[in-house]
């Protein structure tokens, strides 16, 4: 009885075992599967890890930034003191280049124009967040004044601006600047100070001339379509009792005491045509201080006796530094781009999206 059930065992044995010993190739060439696709991705998704030369690797372990995994929190908004109240805001960052192009330009003009003035107002915002002393400011990064229509204007502001085109203007600068929220223009990795006037001499002036940092994107680049601007031209008429007062007051030490005529003397520019320095009553003044004293249009300028006084003419209007607004609107009624615009006045810069 034993002999004929052993048997019957081990047939029994073979043919549950057998297809299970067939499948063992192939559920080892499964389980190479996620391996492998484990390996593509790492080379798809985090680059870095996968390829990064050690001494690059090294660095980027020893930096407090998060793992590549895990990206950067967004700046979401914009922190602004009004200038006015002493309040500080926090302001999205899209309300903020709404706000910010409607201040600077008109809603008129082209839409490349516009938004490329969205761009260096964000970016410029972060430049500030990065570099300004912002414990003087409350913790904000620059001032702005939205009453007075100045740096940045709230939707309160706008909507008595204006009026009943609140809604159709709003929207349209939305849709321009709303996919722009994230796009930054860069120099070396770090938001560039990307500032603006509204009109250059005809090329606009070097960083170092009107502030102390020499920036190596802004050194100047030639604006000429700015010299087509309405206002690009402006002469103002001063008494020379009104002149002599405003020089006795906003400097010290200048000897306006002989005739009038002899008031001013040798005048020095830039090398871009902006006045560096000029002779006052014996002394040397610089050409944006005197900007400030006389509150001219620009540090272009020249200076010309007359018989009631001065009459000084300014070429150009704003501290001519970075982004010219109208050479923007000109370039862009040309058909170029933000993107051409910003790299023609912010050379060696780059547009990136940014999530610092």
């Amino acid at each position: 009885m034993k002999r004929s059930i052993l048997p019957i065992l081990l047939f029994c044995l073979l043919t549950f075992c057998l297809p299970l010993v067939s499948l063992l190739p192939q559920a080892a060439g499964r389980a190479a599967a996620p391996s492998s696709a484990g390996q593509s991705a790492a080379g798809a998704g985090s680059t870095a890890a996968a390829s990064t030369p050690e001494s690059e690797a090294a660095s980027q372990t020893d930096s407090a930034a998060p793992p590549a995994e895990t990206p950067a929190p967004k700046a979401d908004v914009i922190r602004v003191q009004n200038a006015s109240t002493g309040e500080v805001l926090e302001v999205p960052v899209l309300e903020y280049m709404i706000g910010a192009v409607a201040s600077e330009m008109p809603i008129t003009w082209p839409d490349e124009a516009l938004k490329a003035q969205g761009i260096a107002a964000h970016s410029y915002a972060l430049y500030q967040r990065d570099h300004a002393d912002t414990q003087a400011l409350g913790g904000a990064w620059f001032s702005v004044d939205p009453a007075r229509r100045q740096g940045y204007m709230t939707s309160e502001v706008l909507k008595s601006y204006w009026g009943d085109e609140y809604e159709a203007n709003y929207q349209r600068l939305k849709e321009l600047l709303e996919p722009l929220v994230h796009t930054v223009l860069l120099y070396d990795g770090a938001p560039a100070a990307a500032c603006y006037h509204a009109i250059s001499n005809g090329r606009t002036e070097a960083s170092q001339r009107v502030w102390n940092e020499a920036l190596p994107y802004l050194q100047g680049v030639d604006s000429p379509l700015d010299k087509l601007a309405e206002g690009y031209e402006e002469t103002v008429s001063y008494t020379t009792q009104q002149m002599y007062d405003m020089l006795a007051t906003q400097f010290s030490g200048l000897d306006l005491s002989g005739s009038a005529d002899g008031w001013f003397g040798e005048t020095s520019l830039t090398e871009t045509g902006y006045v560096d320095t000029v002779q006052v009553g014996g002394a040397f003044v610089k050409g944006t201080q005197l900007r400030t004293a006389l509150s001219l249009r620009s540090s272009c300028f020249t200076i010309q006796r007359t018989e009631e006084g001065f009459d000084v003419t300014t070429l150009g209007y704003g501290h001519g530094v970075g982004l010219s607004q109208c050479g923007a609107q000109a370039m862009a009624a040309q058909g170029q781009s933000c993107a051409e615009i910003l790299s023609w006045y912010f050379p060696g810069t780059s547009l990136e999206e940014y999530a610092g």
